[in-house]
């Protein structure tokens, strides 16, 4: 694909995951996606086939996403617990957006289900991979294995339903006292 195509299915891509996010997946169409992008509702079929397509594309990118901010918080710390608190605080940084319209990958996951069912796997793949991440950071502290992953998915599941909840009231406080919990839970281990 030429560079110039490369931009095109980008721009497709990013309105796909903003209208996603802020629309859902089932009240999004492609004439929707194509204006948004700027590109020709016609032309989307060059880049994708299907509605499905992109929404595995925009799983992808979640994932890749998720990889590249593992890899640099990896690169700048070599303390596991620093390298976690890293994380809590890099995720904070979206708070903002997440208590206006909730976390875009758990919507993914749950909109993708029943007409994309491997998008849904795909953009789960990013909670997989924060978990493991902060699972084998609380592992090099000198946790078992199992209490390990037992605590990253706490972190996980006290971050998301931070979210959740904040999103829910409207009410940014509560994502706050999230990360605050979960920076607790890191010290405890």
């Amino acid at each position: 694909m030429s560079k110039r195509g490369d931009k095109r299915r980008r721009q497709l891509l990013a309105a796909a995951a903003n209208r996603f996010w802020h629309f859902g997946y089932g009240s999004t169409s492609l004439a929707d996606i194509a204006k948004d992008a700027e590109v020709p509702l016609g032309n989307v079929y060059y880049y994708f086939r299907t509605k499905q397509d992109i929404a595995t594309g925009v799983a992808d990118i979640f994932v890749q996403e998720t990889q590249a901010m593992l890899e640099e918080i990896s690169q700048a710390e070599a303390d596991p617990r620093r390298r976690v608190l890293n994380l809590l605080r890099k995720l904070s940084q979206s708070s903002r957006s997440r208590v206006e319209h909730g976390c875009p990958i758990a919507l993914a996951v749950r909109d993708f289900r029943i007409e994309a069912p491997d998008a849904s796997t795909r953009a789960a793949q990013s909670f997989e991979l924060l978990t493991g991440f902060i699972g084998r950071e609380l592992q090099r502290t000198g946790s078992r294995p199992s209490v390990a992953l037992a605590k990253a998915r706490e972190i996980v599941v006290e971050w998301q339903g931070g979210i959740s909840l904040a999103h829910a009231l409207g009410d940014a406080t509560v994502l706050a006292e999230s990360f605050r919990r979960a920076e607790q839970r890191l010290v405890q281990v």
